[in-house]
């Protein structure tokens, strides 16, 4: 009987929680609490006698449920945990993202790995006082920047979509 009523009325619930949901909110959502409003239902006193009108005020009672909480709901002027200070995690990880890129950046070829060294200086260096450094015209800089970039996107694209898939 439960998979039958919940077959024969998942074309209605996603009608009526199309017609229902305003700006904010999600048909699906909508369909989601009916569901589980309707579970509930059925574990604690069985189907509805009527459940196509059970269903259709349920949706009702949802979506003015979800425009009083949207209503009543105000955006954080900003985040309202967030002290800014990070935390040891966040510390530890950047570090290691740090030296992951500059491991990577030594491996290129060629004058790359001065050049972006250069660019990751903490000194903030300018274009002029890299170009000086490094022995070349300040014009050819930016080129070679770009060569060097392109170099390490090849370079870990494999690294990241490694990791990416052992997550």
């Amino acid at each position: 009987m439960t998979h039958e009523l919940l077959t024969t009325l998942r074309p209605l619930l996603a009608a009526e929680a199309s017609a229902e949901a305003h700006a904010g909110t999600e048909p699906a959502d909508l369909e989601q609490a009916v569901w589980l409003r309707l579970l509930e239902r059925l574990d604690s006193g069985g189907p509805p006698h009527d459940p196509e009108r059970w269903l259709r005020r349920a949706v009702r009672a949802e979506a003015r449920r979800t425009r009083r909480t949207l209503r009543r709901e105000l955006p954080y002027e900003s985040e309202p945990a967030d002290d800014g200070d990070p935390t040891p995690e966040h510390l530890a990880l950047a570090a290691a993202r740090r030296r992951d890129l500059r491991a990577a950046v030594r491996r290129l070829p060629g004058r790359c790995p001065t050049l972006l060294e250069a660019l990751l200086s903490p000194d903030d260096l300018t274009y002029r006082e890299i170009a000086g450094e490094l022995g070349i015209s300040q014009g050819s800089l930016g080129p070679e920047r770009s060569r060097c970039l392109g170099c390490l996107r090849r370079l870990l694209a494999p690294e990241v979509a490694a990791r990416g898939a052992r997550g």
